[in-house]
């Protein structure tokens, strides 16, 4: 009796791992788009302007605060994926805007941002709004990182992970860059639901 409990138990525990990965995550995002999409067109763009100007300060403070910097650089990625919400070309536009702030505040990170943390708060505005289950937006979002990673570390050549990676094309270095790369988009997809859920609750509570 004990083993069919045991061979039930593995069961459930499966199914229950399945339906993780493949289920649809909540309406939140898509409820917040429509929300958003209800604001004036100069809000919208004011909104653009402030979220990308925010999104270059934290993308240059890996070196305007050596250290403590780098910890606050990746959530560079928030504003660009805030702007992708409101609709995929105001997303873009933001992409672009941050883009040219770095030009000018910190030309350093010229290479870093539209190829890792700015594609990825693209990549996961875009794929909440389209893809919608968990595992799809998961792996979207990390075969663009991959594909940003790989681009400046073996095309051209620029050193993007310092000395962990060599800039010469390694299979197994590569697989490792990919499981990073999920790993860290998935990390960004659990963080962007959930701060999306309690955002759409409040708007809700304030109507």
């Amino acid at each position: 009796m004990p083993r069919k409990k045991d061979g039930h138990t593995k069961k459930v525990c499966k199914k229950e791992q399945l339906m993780y990965w493949f289920c649809i995550l909540s309406d939140e995002p898509y409820k917040l788009h429509n929300y958003l999409k209800t604001f004036p067109h100069s809000k919208k763009l004011v909104l653009t302007a402030f979220l990308s100007a925010l999104a270059a300060i934290l993308q240059s403070a890996g070196n305007l605060l050596p250290g403590v910097g780098y910890l606050i650089s990746p959530f560079a990625t928030a504003p660009i994926l805030m702007c992708t919400l409101i609709s995929i070309p105001f997303g873009l536009q933001s992409y672009v805007l941050t883009f040219l702030l770095i030009i000018l505040i910190q030309p350093s990170e010229f290479f870093v941002f539209p190829f890792t943390t700015g594609l990825i708060g693209l990549g996961i505005g875009i794929a909440l709004l389209i893809l919608k289950r968990r595992i799809y937006i998961i792996v979207f979002t990390s075969l663009l990182l991959l594909g940003g990673i790989g681009f400046l570390l073996y095309i051209v050549h620029f050193p993007i992970l310092g000395p962990i990676a060599s800039t010469s094309l390694s299979l197994k270095v590569f697989g490792f860059i990919y499981i990073f790369s999920f790993i860290y988009s998935w990390g960004w997809v659990e963080l962007s639901w959930f701060i999306f859920k309690k955002w759409y609750k409040l708007i809700e509570k304030n109507k």
